[in-house]
């Protein structure tokens, strides 16, 4: 797995150097930061803008990239000791679901669960900011089961739902559960009803949606801090 551009690769080289493999370098770097890239002891490649462009697959690398190992999920038992937690059902689109992840860390969420056989994890790492390394990411590819359980364990379910209640209409608990819908499809019906509550947004008459990563991090912020 190719994860490139200076920031998560700095973050990378700083806090979880055990995961990379080999660092490809497209230019001269900083030299504080090329010593602390010799000390990692991880071997170095200089490669020239072709290269680099190949191992990115066009995106903008900055100079620099790396090959990591594979993401390593956590199991759905270390999650569900955590207190937030976000389930995302059928979103497919990196790009929100690493802000999601990101936003997630951010305002204190103890877990993402992902109701999906597979991820395209070199996008959502980069998508949130190298986050998904810092917070208990999982898939799972039954939906209406996980809720069943996180019921039995004490947990309240909240699904995103255009015509849901304003959070604060609502008291929330420490065992939280907050669920995230495709921006197309929303929640499944039969996962909305699952839920104990929905929750919406109140906007502007006539404007009847958001980017689904901005309306999380909206709810998110609402349930956390009222």
């Amino acid at each position: 797995m190719i994860i490139y551009g200076k920031q998560l690769f700095l973050h990378l080289l700083e806090k979880h150097k055990e995961k990379l493999i080999n660092i490809y370098l497209a230019k001269d770097i900083e030299k504080d930061i090329f010593n602390k890239i010799v000390k990692s002891g991880v071997k170095i490649h200089k490669v020239d803008n072709k290269k680099a462009q190949a191992l990115a697959r066009g995106g903008n690398h900055q100079g620099f990239l790396a090959e990591v190992c594979e993401f390593e999920f956590a199991s759905l038992n270390e999650i569900k000791k955590q207190d937030f937690l976000v389930v995302l059902y059928g979103l497919s689109d990196v790009g929100n679901i690493g802000s999601i992840v990101r936003t997630t860390y951010a305002l204190g969420g103890g877990g993402v669960i992902m109701i999906s056989k597979s991820a395209s994890m070199e996008g959502i790492i980069r998508a949130s900011s190298a986050a998904a390394y810092e917070l208990p990411i999982t898939l799972v590819s039954d939906g209406l089961s996980l809720l069943n359980e996180l019921k039995q364990l004490g947990f309240k379910i909240y699904g995103s739902d255009a015509k849901g209640k304003n959070p604060s209409e609502c008291k929330f608990g420490k065992k939280t559960v907050l669920v995230m819908g495709s921006e197309g499809e929303g929640i499944p019906r039969k996962a909305l009803e699952k839920c104990d509550e929905n929750l919406g947004i109140n906007m502007r008459e006539g404007w009847d949606s958001l980017n689904v990563s901005v309306a999380f991090g909206i709810l998110f912020d609402r349930i956390m801090n009222g």
